[in-house]
């Protein structure tokens, strides 16, 4: 994948995540259900494959890890609010735009760094490791993925917490 492919990718991501979620927003079935579909839709298109040889398919799951964590911890940056049978919302404030933000130009910045900065060292690396570059792009994917992903179930868990069983169904029903 080309540093314009990860820029883009990456900047798409950001853009759907701070636009769904900064401010004071409505939690609905749309909001729980548009980013898992996107994420499976880009995952369908944009993953290689399964590496059979190498470390490859270690560094695809470290790569999900990383996104599990990082998607927990932007979970948990995104306030829940209920009151009853009130519609539940969501509010993301500044913390959770530059914990996306940062995020978004670390995974930039790595592919960046590695046409210009540290080819020659992630080459070998990979070299010796038998990592393909599409075992790492589909690391760096899914990584992404699993971020929003993860945020998603995080919320809709706190969701349901925060409003109980009637609200999350009322909530759901919109």
């Amino acid at each position: 994948m080309s540093f314009s492919h990860v820029l883009l990718l990456n900047a798409a991501i950001l853009g759907v995540v701070l636009f769904s979620d900064l401010g004071r927003k409505a939690f609905s079935r749309r909001r729980l259900v548009r980013p898992l579909l996107i994420a499976g839709i880009v995952g369908a298109t944009m993953v290689a494959g399964v590496p059979s040889h190498g470390d490859g398919l270690l560094l695809i799951v470290l790569g999900v890890t990383a996104g599990v964590v990082l998607g927990a911890l932007a979970g948990g940056l995104l306030r829940v609010e209920a009151d009853g049978d009130a519609p539940v919302v969501t509010v993301g404030g500044p913390a959770y735009a530059a914990f996306w933000t940062t995020v978004a130009g670390l995974r930039v910045a790595f592919a960046y760094g590695s046409d210009h900065w540290f080819r020659s060292d992630l080459g070998t690396w990979m070299l010796h490791h038998q990592v393909t570059s599409d075992a790492l792009t589909d690391a760096l994917v899914l990584m992404a993925l699993a971020m929003v992903v993860t945020r998603t179930i995080s919320v809709l868990a706190r969701v349901h917490a925060a409003g109980g069983a009637p609200a999350l169904a009322a909530t759901l029903a919109r």
